[in-house]
């Protein structure tokens, strides 16, 4: 026994659990200590009493009860608030952690527990080789979505070990400053953009980084697909409130993993959190591309968005020219040399090709001249008790507004109505084969929306005036520099739609042993037999058949885009004053109030126009304010209050990214716009 005088009266005992795995010692340590002790200090003490020569450098103190890390060594035991009956376990912060990432691959590595998520996942994609990781993020899966495997895999057992990509070895891993890898920031290339592969060179330069050839080319290309079996036996959302689910378990960035309940070996999902993809380049994200790719596919197949029969068709076709292309494409050819360009013009250049799928014009408008569209449109407006009135009238775009007129020759008059274009939803309700282009607009008004339809002739004159609606929709006229690249996009969506069939396409050998139930979601399984869905594709496919793979992996993300539900999250919320759940639908640059009944849009608001938002903890509620006197608040049944809170300032941070800053995130901001103050 010791004596307390020889100690001191103001000391005291403190249990301590030490988390090693060496067999015979013991595990419990106690130890008299102060409260003038620094937690430095206490780390000291306890290993001088453990007496195991080993690097301790990784290990920091776990407070159980409070579910915190002790980082800040030169704080005392006092500071910290750690007294007699605290439970700390000395323990590593680098822990073994199960990801699923966006292709249904389990990928096992080392993570930091007690980083923030942001910086944790950061660290993830420089292992992954995926750049703008702030894009991403990590998901639990939520108990809804799990009780339907878990009934049909009662008798099925952990995936076995090969399935496994193991990258514990890799120097992120292991808490140590990475090499660069095939994580580049510079321009030089580091993938072939025609096929994906890594650039054979590139990878001779950095042999030392933390991802090999081998798994750079599991992660960076497409395998065949799942079987339909396997397709059923996942969890697809039916309704709104079903899609609500799937969002409810993203990680607060702020925090830990460890001070979130996520244990060692825990698998969770990395997932594209924020639907705005900055900078989408073939020659440094083959990687990036291949899991965006990935997970348009899967959302598609397990229908988390709606896309029409038709649209889906063009997904298949891309999907099975992926399988036809790789099955074919068994050796990959080094990316060939290029002559040294300008690296702002590079970027440029590439930028133009990966999002808008062609050059743009060189011709710089007037920017005095305000730019307008004129033309005959039809006009439909549905009525609730009778069949829908279809007019023709004499329609102009301009700045940001629509107006119409009897005829041509009245237009210089009055208009029988202005509509405002700035908020409102812009819908596409086209089918090519039908030769049917519409335009759904959903306009805000003091009661809800205003349902408009327009209707137009033919793809040129819907491409235009569907771009304008676009860009009216943020706020933006047709004299934007993005309004052609819109233009271009449309169109070049409704060519692959336009297809024809081609005689021979059935009889070509590399299609015989297609299997259509893997290409679309089970709907259209059930809808149409097996040899007709490959008719269907296979017509589909001769409008991308000449595509190289990233192309055709780009042209599928860029379709993906144009479904109207793209990028929206979905929270089941409760309107303050409102006496039922509506559906919240969070998107990058929009909130909208969903009727959850009829899946139709109340109301939406912009980002543009806010001014504030806070967010009251106690009574877990969302205020925002926006332009106008315009306020609302709501608290959020489906999910945690911070999750919204974060999208919010998650979008308003990704806004204000650019290519001049090199790459450098200012993690501060990120979390001022999205920590909150609990």
């Amino acid at each position: 026994m010791v004596s307390s005088t020889e100690y001191g009266s103001h000391t005291w005992e403190l249990l301590l659990t030490v988390d090693h795995q060496h067999e015979g010692v013991e595990k419990e340590h106690l130890l008299q200590v102060t409260g003038d002790l620094h937690v430095g200090g206490l780390m000291l003490k306890l290993v001088e009493q453990i007496k195991i020569a080993q690097d301790w450098s990784d290990y920091a103190f776990w407070w159980e009860q409070k579910k915190c890390w002790l980082l800040k060594t030169h704080w005392t035991l006092d500071k910290c608030g750690v007294q007699a009956d605290a439970k700390l376990i000395f323990t590593t912060q680098h822990k073994m952690l199960r990801l699923r990432l966006p292709n249904m691959k389990t990928v096992r590595l080392k993570v930091s527990f007690s980083s923030m998520v942001f910086k944790a996942v950061s660290d993830i994609c420089k292992m992954l080789n995926i750049r703008r990781s702030e894009e991403l993020s990590l998901l639990k899966q939520s108990e809804g979505t799990l009780k339907k495997k878990k009934k049909k895999d009662k008798n099925s057992k952990e995936p076995a070990t090969e399935d496994i990509l193991n990258l514990c070895n890799s120097p992120v891993s292991s808490g140590l400053p990475a090499n660069p890898g095939l994580y580049s920031k510079t321009m030089t290339p580091v993938y072939d953009p025609v096929s994906g592969s890594p650039a054979s060179s590139t990878m001779t330069w950095f042999s030392e980084g933390s991802l090999s050839e081998q798994n750079c080319s599991i992660l960076a290309l497409s395998h065949p697909t799942c079987s339909p079996e396997m397709l059923a036996e996942m969890y697809q959302p039916r309704t709104l409130a079903d899609k609500a689910k799937l969002n409810a378990g993203w990680l607060d960035s702020s925090r830990s993993l460890m001070e979130q309940g996520v244990q060692e070996e825990d698998q969770l999902l990395l997932r594209f959190k924020y639907y705005t993809f900055f900078d989408l380049n073939p020659k440094y994200d083959a990687v990036r591309i291949n899991q965006i790719y990935e997970q348009a596919r899967w959302a598609i197949l397990l229908e988390e968005i709606d896309c029409t029969e038709e649209e889906m068709l063009i997904f298949a076709a891309l999907q099975a020219y992926h399988v036809s292309k790789l099955s074919l494409s068994s050796e990959t050819q080094d990316s060939t040399c290029e002559s040294e360009v300008d690296e702002v013009e590079a970027a440029l250049s590439n930028l133009e090709v990966t999002l808008e799928g062609g050059n743009k014009s060189n011709i710089l408008e007037d920017i005095t001249d305000i730019p307008k569209l004129a033309d005959n449109l039809k006009l439909i407006r549905p009525k609730k008790l009778a069949l829908k009135a279809i007019k023709t009238y004499w329609f102009v775009f301009r700045d940001t507004s629509i107006s119409y007129f009897k005829n041509k020759e009245t237009a210089q008059g009055e208009p029988i109505e202005k509509l405002n274009l700035k908020g409102c939803e812009v819908v596409p309700d086209v089918n090519v084969a039908a030769k049917k282009f519409g335009i759904k607009l959903l306009i805000p008004v003091a009661d809800g929306m205003n349902e408009v339809y327009l209707r137009c002739d033919n793809e040129d004159q819907y491409a235009r005036w569907m771009a304008a609606c676009v860009l009216a929709s943020k706020g933006r006229t047709m004299a934007d520099s993005s309004y052609q690249p819109e233009v271009q996009k449309i169109l070049s969506f409704l060519q692959m739609k336009n297809w024809t069939m081609c005689s021979q396409a059935a009889s070509e050998p590399e299609n015989v042993d297609m299997k259509p139930e893997c290409f679309v979601s089970p709907r259209y399984t059930k809808k149409f037999k097996s040899k007709q869905l490959t008719a269907r594709i296979l017509e589909a496919h001769q409008n991308v058949s000449q595509m190289s793979l990233v192309e055709a992996k780009l042209r599928f993300i860029q379709a993906w885009q144009s479904l109207p539900e793209f990028g929206l999250s979905y929270y089941i919320v409760r309107f303050k004053g409102s006496k039922k759940d509506d559906v919240l639908g969070v998107s990058y640059n929009r909130l909208i109030r969903i009727d959850m009944a009829t899946g139709d849009p109340i109301t939406t608001w912009r980002f543009s126009n806010m001014k504030q938002w806070n967010v009251n903890w106690e009574i877990r509620q969302v205020a925002i304010e926006f332009d106008q006197n315009v306020s609302i608040a709501f608290t959020c049944l489906s999910a945690d209050c911070k999750i919204i809170h974060e999208y919010i300032g998650g979008y308003i941070f990704l806004s204000t990214r650019s290519k001049d800053h090199n790459e450098t995130l200012d993690e501060e901001l990120f979390h001022k716009l999205t920590g909150g103050q609990e």
